[in-house]
Formats: C-alpha cells, sequence, structure tokens
C-alpha cells in the first residue's frame, strides 16, 4: 500500500479517543484525528515523532490525520487501524498469504452471523466460502511479543462467536492479526487485559476457527504485509 506524502510531526498529546495535538516541522501547532479507538499503549507516547496524511475536503474540521508513529524503541507502526483490512486484501490479491490462496473473489463488509456483524472479508470460489475477520495488533510487550486486544473488547468476543458460528455451518472462518508494528514477532490474545476474549480465542480455535498472524514492513511511503509470525495460544 503506497501511502500519500506524509507530513511530519512531534506528538504533543493523544486525548478524547479520536483527536491528538501536534507540533509540526515548521513549528506550528494543530489538532489532528486519530484514527483508532483502542488504548494505544506504547504508540502515543508524547515528543514521538509521527507522519500525518492530510485531506483538502472542505467539510472536515480537522485536515491531518495521524498515519504512523516511530516508538520510543525506534519501531515503525501504523496507529490506523482501518487500515488492516486494505493490507490484507491487498496481500491476499498479491499471492503474498498463502494459506488464503485459490479463492475467485474478495468481498469487504458483508453482513453475516445471528449477531448482526459485518465480516471483514469473505473470500468465495463456487459453494465455498471464507470468513476472515481482521484484526490490528500494535501492543508490544516484552520479548518481541504482541497481543489483541489492547483494552477489554466485547466486540473483539462477539467476532469470535460470530466465526466459530461459520465454522458449526460448514465454512472456513479465519482470524487474521494484522500486526501494524515492526517490534512483533510472535502474537497472541491479551489474557492480562481481557481475560475473556483470551477465554473465548481458544474455544474458538477448538471449535476449527484459523487463525493467521502477519507483519506489516513500515515506512513512510509504504506499508505492505510480508512474514507471517508465530501464534501463541494464550499469553506467557
Amino acid at each position: 500500500m503506497e501511502l500519500f506524502p506524509l507530513v511530519k510531526a512531534r506528538l504533543i498529546k493523544r486525548y478524547k479517543r479520536f483527536l491528538a495535538d501536534v507540533i509540526l516541522e515548521s513549528g506550528e501547532q494543530v489538532t489532528v484525528h486519530c484514527p483508532n479507538t483502542g488504548a494505544m499503549t506504547g504508540c502515543a507516547e508524547p515528543g514521538s515523532k509521527v507522519w500525518l496524511s492530510t485531506s483538502d475536503n472542505p467539510k472536515r474540521k480537522y485536515s491531518n490525520t495521524w498515519e504512523l508513529v516511530q516508538t520510543p524503541e525506534n519501531y515503525m507502526a501504523c496507529i490506523h487501524s482501518a487500515k488492516a483490512n486494505d493490507l490484507v486484501k491487498e496481500a491476499i490479491e498479491a499471492g503474498v498469504i498463502k494459506e488464503l490462496q485459490g479463492y475467485d473473489s474478495i468481498r469487504t463488509e458483508v453482513k453475516y452471523g445471528k449477531e448482526k456483524s459485518r465480516i471483514d472479508l469473505l473470500l468465495e470460489r463456487d459453494a465455498q466460502q471464507c470468513y476472515i475477520e481482521v484484526k490490528s495488533v500494535t501492543l508490544l510487550l516484552d520479548d518481541s511479543l504482541g497481543v489483541f486486544p489492547d483494552a477489554v473488547s466485547d466486540r473483539g468476543r462477539k467476532h469470535l462467536r460470530e466465526l466459530i458460528e461459520m465454522v458449526q455451518q460448514g465454512h472456513r472462518a479465519v482470524l487474521f492479526f494484522c500486526v501494524q508494528h515492526t517490534g512483533i514477532k510472535r502474537v497472541a490474545p491479551a489474557d492480562a487485559i481481557d481475560q475473556k476474549y483470551g477465554d473465548t480465542f481458544r474455544e474458538a480455535i477448538a471449535a476449527g476457527v484459523e487463525v493467521l498472524a502477519y507483519q506489516a514492513d513500515i515506512s513512510p511511503e509504504l506499508i505492505c504485509l510480508h512474514k507471517p509470525l508465530p501464534i501463541l495460544p494464550r499469553q506467557p
């Protein structure tokens, strides 16, 4: 995924979930949109170098959107969590994700399930269907471990239940961890943050839901998924 020319800045603070104050290279202080609803632990430290995209839409209150951050450990992370779906779709179409090849079409945001969800990606070939729920992972712990979620997530548990239901109906179902942090080398459920999510995660695996994790290569010019990562069934 090529990025539009990004604007460099320094983070002052993130607040009210969707807002952040930054200082541009010119010295001007501006408020920008933060497209991430999570805790962003380790990715929102004051003083961090950040990169912003710019919109010319006159209806927007804030013309800049926070896209990338260089963490205190000098790793790169993409905090725009909605980009994860596009990254995974692009990687499937490019043949990067070997486990998800052989389908004829990809649809996005398709309604499904008893709990009225929308699946991120639906792969289809003849009567075969593969339901893919994508999760962006940016929380880095010790020993290069990345975990999800970074806050209690009832919505995340709902999505796991929906995937379990799809398996029970005879379909293929995949939980896909899109790792948008270059310091993460393995992934696990965040049992210490949300024990219920961890328990449901393991129930999903036992029911036949597949779990994949791929790491993104991140720079201010380009983001792309490039290699699979090992997955642990529980947080060590």
